[in-house]
């Protein structure tokens, strides 16, 4: 009876750990960066045509103009993913957009809200990016569960963005 009863404890208090996590963490934050052997102009250029980004993202089965502003700021697409066999819709919105400088995007993946800050810096012919990424959820589960994959989404952007540097070096 008395091991029943701390095995029962043990699970109360992993449940409440879990639950508690929705609570005290509101989004997952976290930092990747390439370097590109080529120019920022080159970079930006191609980081931001839609028609090249399945060369990097392998997952992503199509991308459709919603709404494109001048400038692209407020622009709006609609993207399907592949996810272990599951079709993903999510939307995305540009949030920022200066030239060979910076782009800030906004994901809307049913109960994931990602935000995506680029930041493009060139020294010496060597384009660095660095992402800046801030996930929630409008999901109280899923806001309890993100936590625990921040290095699985970590991992994954910055093989995305390895997976461009080596795009764009070949080109």
């Amino acid at each position: 009876m008395k091991t029943i009863k701390v095995i029962l404890g043990i699970i109360t208090a992993l449940v409440v750990v879990f639950f508690a996590t929705g609570l005290i963490v509101k989004e997952v934050n976290y930092t990747a960066e390439v370097s590109v052997n080529k120019s920022v102009e080159e970079v930006f250029t191609t980081f931001n045509n839609s028609e090249k980004i399945k060369n990097w993202i392998p997952e992503v089965k199509s991308f459709e103009v919603l709404n494109e502003n001048v400038g692209k700021t407020g622009s709006t697409y609609k993207i399907v993913v592949e996810n272990q066999g599951q079709e993903i819709t999510m939307t995305e919105k540009v949030m920022a957009y200066v030239p060979n400088e910076k782009v800030t995007l906004f994901f809307d993946a049913e109960n994931m809200l990602k935000t995506d800050d680029y930041v493009f810096k060139q020294n010496n012919g060597i384009t660095t990016i660095s992402l800046n990424a801030s996930c929630q959820s409008d999901s109280y589960i899923m806001a309890c569960i993100f936590p625990y994959f921040k290095g699985t989404f970590k991992n994954q952007d910055q093989t995305y963005l390895n997976n461009f540097k080596e795009f764009v070096e070949k080109q």
